[in-house]
């Protein structure tokens, strides 16, 4: 029978994604690892590897189909020395969303769905060969785990993100299953989370008192920005701590590495950045993230910087910033933010991080709170750098003064923790040498 290629999920966010090209054509040889499609997902264009060999027989989701859903089918494909009429044989497949209940005697004529014992995952391999999402490959391979060794438990018996993490989570010894309660204690309440208020467009305009307006339609990407943002606001307890840090130093610092070469231009957010990972290795229970069974403190520091695109924002990853120069995290935000707005950043490179920060100084914002991008413990909102007033020495004297303000959840970070990291990272600002030792 025809294997189903279903719309994949490439980003941790992602519940639907429009199918930008087919990069392979009905009656194509495909072989495990072939790029197959591009798919738009609410991050980036990517492109989608065939995880299985065989021929493309059906495409059934054409070019520039919008919405999509996740595990949708797209595509159907042949095995190798399956004959066509096996295609004719089944019914027209479905292009929009069908419910999974619908999808469930197709999956369980599958040969991997039928090898798998009742109420039991489908095996991950079948003939030697693992079957596993893209996302949970690449997952799986930055970890250095072994698929073969990972119960799927994804549609047809692929491993999905959700068993790598949870395979993550076992090699750290973390419990992935709430263990047995004594018999006859009292059940936990569940904590129900508030439900926002949903307004509609008519709503909206009525309360406005239907004012002209112009309708910008949503984006995947604003749809889960809103969504996280929102979710990030419910349930994480933020708190925030303002420090002031005297930048001249910095900026004649900045000036004279910067004549020294052309090849790089260090900016004062590259400084943050590097001054923000160097105060998450003094204050490491600062570089840390909430779980419901343990709070995770990471060995490396890997910083997200929020970058601004036209329909939203995205927070690609300088990786290990604390163990990188100046000219290396200049040179390579430049890179990130580059290809962030045009849309080619690959999954690796804004998935993940164990900080954010988030500089609004360009425009001339002297101080804001930034939104912590779960699971972060913490994000650093930086100021625009300005003249102001300063007391030294008991004289009056004028100083350049840029205002950062950390916000930490405070189920990881404590105020003491968020406290010993801003005091850390003022006085790398305020000392730029010390960032070269």
């Amino acid at each position: 029978m025809p294997i189903q290629i279903l719309m994949p999920a490439l980003s941790p966010t992602m519940t639907e994604g429009n199918l930008a090209k087919w990069l392979k054509k009905e009656g194509d040889e495909v072989r495990s690892g072939d790029l197959l499609a591009e798919i738009e997902t609410d991050k980036a264009t990517m492109e989608y590897e065939a995880v299985d060999d065989g021929r493309l027989g059906r495409i059934l989701v054409p070019e520039g189909a919008q919405g999509i859903k996740v595990n949708e089918p797209i595509a159907l494909l042949l095995a190798k020395g399956e004959d066509p009429s096996a295609l004719e044989e089944l019914t027209e497949a479905p292009t929009k969303a069908t419910p999974a209940a619908a999808r469930e005697p197709e999956r369980a004529q599958h040969p991997l769905a039928q090898a798998a014992p009742a109420g039991q995952p489908a095996p991950a391999r079948a003939n030697g060969r693992i079957f596993a999402s893209p996302l949970a490959r690449r997952m799986a391979q930055q970890a250095g785990l072994d698929l073969g060794a990972i119960t799927g438990s994804g549609p047809q018996g692929r491993i999905v993100k959700a068993d790598i993490e949870s395979a993550l989570l076992a090699m750290r010894g973390v419990p992935t299953a709430a263990p047995p309660r004594p018999a006859g204690a009292p059940q936990p309440v569940a904590a129900v989370a508030p439900t926002p208020v949903a307004l509609s467009k008519e709503r909206v305009l009525a309360l406005a008192g239907n004012l002209p307006h112009t309708e910008r339609p949503l984006t995947a990407m604003r749809r889960v920005i809103a969504r996280r943002l929102t979710e990030s606001k419910q349930t994480v307890p933020h708190f925030y701590l303002t420090v002031d840090c005297e930048i001249d130093e910095l900026s004649k610092f900045r000036t004279e590495l910067n004549a020294k070469s052309d090849a790089y231009r260090i900016s004062v957010n590259d400084f943050a950045i590097r001054a923000a990972a160097l105060a998450l290795r003094r204050v490491p229970a600062a570089n840390a993230s909430w779980s419901d069974e343990a709070i995770l403190q990471w060995d490396t520091v890997d910083i997200a910087v929020a970058v601004a695109l036209e329909d939203g924002l995205i927070t690609p990853i300088v990786k290990n910033a604390d163990r990188q120069g100046l000219a290396a995290i200049a040179t390579e935000t430049k890179d990130l933010a580059a290809r962030a707005r045009a849309g080619k950043l690959k999954l690796e490179e804004f998935q993940g991080g164990t900080f954010s920060i988030s500089n609004l100084g360009m425009f001339g914002v002297r101080d804001f709170a930034a939104v912590i991008n779960p699971p972060h413990g913490g994000i650093l909102a930086v100021g625009a750098g300005e003249q102001r007033p300063v007391v030294k020495n008991g004289a009056l004297a004028i100083a350049t003064v840029m205002s950062c303000t950390l916000a930490c959840d405070h189920r990881v970070v404590d105020g003491a923790v968020g406290a010993q990291f801003l005091a850390a990272f003022k006085t790398l600002v305020e000392d730029p040498l010390t960032m070269l030792l």
